[in-house]
């Protein structure tokens, strides 16, 4: 009765891991609705290592290599992606680079500074 009851607990573990593993292709597909292009919000990578961590302790309970594999070979792609966000997290994308005055004007072709200069 308690191997049985253990082992409804580990598929109860397991299947929360899940879960919480498949909530970060919901989170995903909402974002890119929201902003009506695919998009990857941080949350999508925090999902997958929760779900991934879960699932990857119910695969060592469950002694399956090739689950164990997969699962610890997917956390480090995880936690690859949110280094390199927390690293850039300070850098604005190129299109969203705020120029100075000079540089628009330079860009524009339109350097009105000299023509107040020179009025």
């Amino acid at each position: 009765m308690v191997s049985e009851m253990s082992d409804q607990m580990w598929i109860a573990f397991g299947l929360v891991g899940q879960l919480v593993f498949t909530g970060r292709f919901v989170v995903q597909w909402l974002s890119s609705e929201r902003e009506k292009k695919s998009v990857v919000p941080v949350a999508f990578w925090y999902l997958s290592i929760a779900g991934g961590v879960v699932l990857l302790v119910y695969a060592v309970h469950r002694q399956d290599p090739v689950f164990m594999l997969g699962q610890s070979l997917g956390l480090f792609v995880y936690l690859r992606n949110l280094q390199l966000i927390h690293r850039n997290r300070g850098e604005a994308p190129p299109q969203l680079k705020i120029h100075s005055e000079e540089t628009a004007a330079q860009q524009s072709g339109d350097d009105t500074r000299n023509y107040r200069k020179a009025a």
